[in-house]
């Protein structure tokens, strides 16, 4: 199995392109598996967050405003994000493939990247679906603890603890963050399931989805999902 898996890894990463997306629900791992791939195909792992955070860095006009939305406690609409995505993938860096992580989330959005895609003669090559019981991602997501001093998260089930209640890389005092919580996490679950569940079948009729456990290790993720990419 593991020669086979390492066989499967050899082929795919000789690919000229590799664009993914990685779909799922929060606390699934699929930030995870995107770093992971990331690593694996030496291409860009590209999260939401991140490219709205770099536009806000640079002052472009799309990031002022996205921060002038985001100040006032509203979602990026999707013409923003949309907008900011479409610049993200005529960047040089990308010219080798990505991983998108936490896009598309919508339909809509879903339908504008096909837009984009076909405006910069691109393709994606899969989307992978991570999913999961629902009472483990609970756990999972409301086991982690926030460092106070340098923001590393901890997992109390998983990771091993020097000292109670602090954190291992600099001793801060480790809390849990509200949308941590299992009340507030319940609720993040329903809106995944009403805005973004409704991908998986936009992406399975178009021959793009593979669907994968997200309840094992890490490595075995991983391992699923290069067999799954063969």
């Amino acid at each position: 199995m593991v020669d086979s898996i390492y066989r499967r890894y050899s082929s795919l990463t000789s690919k000229t392109v590799m664009r993914l997306v990685f779909l799922g629900p929060p606390g699934i791992g699929k930030g995870t598996q995107a770093k992971m791939f990331s690593k694996k195909f030496d291409i860009p792992h590209l999260s939401t967050g991140d490219i709205i955070r770099s536009e806000i860095e640079q002052k472009s006009s799309l990031g002022l405003k996205a921060e002038s939305i985001i100040n006032s406690g509203h979602l990026v609409s999707d013409d923003i994000m949309l907008n900011i995505m479409e610049n993200r993938l005529q960047q040089d860096d990308v010219k080798t493939g990505y991983i998108l992580d936490g896009f598309p989330r919508t339909i809509p959005q879903a339908e504008g990247l096909d837009k984009i895609i076909e405006r910069l003669q691109q393709r994606l090559d899969a989307v992978i679906a991570l999913d999961g019981d629902e009472e483990t991602v609970i756990k999972r997501i409301s086991s982690r603890r926030s460092c106070r001093n340098c923001g590393a998260i901890t997992n109390i089930h998983i990771d091993s603890i020097k000292e109670e209640g602090k954190c291992n890389h600099c001793g801060g005092e480790l809390y849990q963050r509200d949308d941590d919580k299992p009340e507030i996490i319940r609720k993040r679950l329903l809106v995944y399931q009403k805005q973004t569940e409704p991908l998986i079948n936009y992406y399975r009729n178009k021959s793009l989805l593979l669907k994968v456990s997200g309840m094992g290790t890490i490595k075995e993720v991983t391992n699923s999902i290069l067999l799954e990419l063969e």
